[in-house]
C-alpha cells in the first residue's frame, strides 16, 4: 500500500525554549496528526514552566525572508499563526501572505499564561488591520476577544456580540475558546461565521494544571486538519478531541505548568 505523502502544514509564530507552547507545540502537534511542520520563528523567548525571563526578536526582514523562502518551496496546505509580537513583523507577515491560497488560522497571541505580554501595545491596531482580514479562522480566548471587540464578555448574549464586533474586521470564521469562563465539569468553544448564530462546541473540563500551550495546540491542530481536507468545524472538533487527548495524558516534565502531552494518542 502506498504511503500517502503528508501535507504541509506551516507555523509562523515564536520559539519557546521550555518546548511546550509555540513553535514546538505546533511542531509536535502538526506531526502526531500527519501533517509534515514547518516554521517561521517570529520571536525567541527565555522561558520554562514559571515564566518568561526574555524575548528576542529577529528583524522583520529576516522574518519576511523565512516566510517568502518557506512559500517559494513547499506546497502549503494550510497555516496558522501565533506569537506575532510586533507591528513591523505584523506587517512583514502581512505582506507574504497576502495572495496566500490556502486557509490560515490566526491565534491572536497577546499574553503568556504566566503573565508576560507576547504582543507590543502598537501590533494591536496592525493585527486588526492587516491578519484578521486575510484569517480563515481567529481563535481568541476570553481576554484575547475582549481586546479585539473592545468590550466585557460575561453572557451568551456577549459572546454573540464580541463574535460580531470580530467578524467584521475581517475573518471569515471566529472560534472564542471557553477555557477561560468560569463552569463546572463542560466548557464551551464558540464557533462563529458571517450570517449565523455561534455553534455551542462543548466538551468536558479536564482538571490538570499542565495546560501550558493549549492554545498553540489547538490552533496547530486545526490546520493540520484543514490541510487534510476537513470543513472547518469538522477540523475545529477533532482538533478539540485532540487537545482535550493531550490535556488527559498531561504530565510535568520540569518545574512549574506542564505543558499538553501532544504524543497521547500513540500512548496506551
Amino acid at each position: 500500500m502506498q504511503m500517502k505523502t503528508p501535507p504541509c502544514v506551516l507555523t509562523i509564530a515564536g520559539s519557546d525554549s521550555g518546548g511546550g507552547a509555540g513553535i514546538q507545540a505546533d511542531i509536535k502537534a502538526m506531526t502526531v496528526l500527519g501533517g509534515f511542520g514547518m516554521s517561521v520563528i517570529t520571536a525567541l523567548t527565555a522561558q520554562n514552566g514559571l515564566g518568561v525571563t526574555g524575548i528576542h526578536a529577529p528583524e522583520p526582514e529576516f522574518v519576511a525572508l523565512q516566510l517568502s523562502t518557506v512559500l517559494e518551496g513547499f506546497p502549503v496546505a494550510a497555516a496558522k499563526t501565533g506569537m506575532l509580537f510586533s507591528a513591523p513583523i505584523i506587517e512583514a507577515v502581512a505582506d507574504c501572505l497576502a495572495a496566500k491560497n490556502f486557509p490560515l488560522v490566526v491565534d491572536p497571541v497577546s499574553v503568556s499564561q504566566s503573565g508576560h505580554a507576547l504582543l507590543k501595545p502598537d501590533a494591536v491596531e496592525a493585527l486588526k488591520r492587516r491578519i484578521l482580514p486575510i484569517a480563515d479562522l481567529l481563535t481568541p480566548n476570553r481576554p484575547e476577544a475582549e481586546m479585539l471587540a473592545g468590550m466585557k464578555i460575561d453572557t451568551e448574549e456577549d459572546v454573540a456580540e464580541a463574535i460580531r464586533r470580530i467578524l467584521d474586521m475581517g475573518p471569515k470564521a471566529v472560534l472564542l475558546k471557553g477555557g477561560h469562563f468560569e463552569g463546572g465539569s463542560t466548557l464551551v468553544d464558540w464557533l462563529g461565521e458571517p450570517g449565523k448564530a455561534p455553534r455551542a462546541l462543548p466538551q468536558s473540563r479536564v482538571d490538570t494544571v499542565n495546560n501550558h500551550g493549549t492554545g498553540c495546540t489547538l490552533s496547530a491542530a486545526i490546520a493540520t486538519w484543514l490541510a487534510h481536507g476537513c470543513v472547518m468545524e469538522e477540523a475545529v472538533v477533532r482538533a478539540q478531541q485532540y487537545l482535550h487527548l493531550c490535556l488527559e495524558k498531561s504530565y510535568t516534565p520540569g518545574k512549574g505548568a506542564g505543558p499538553v502531552n501532544h504524543a497521547a494518542p500513540y500512548m496506551g
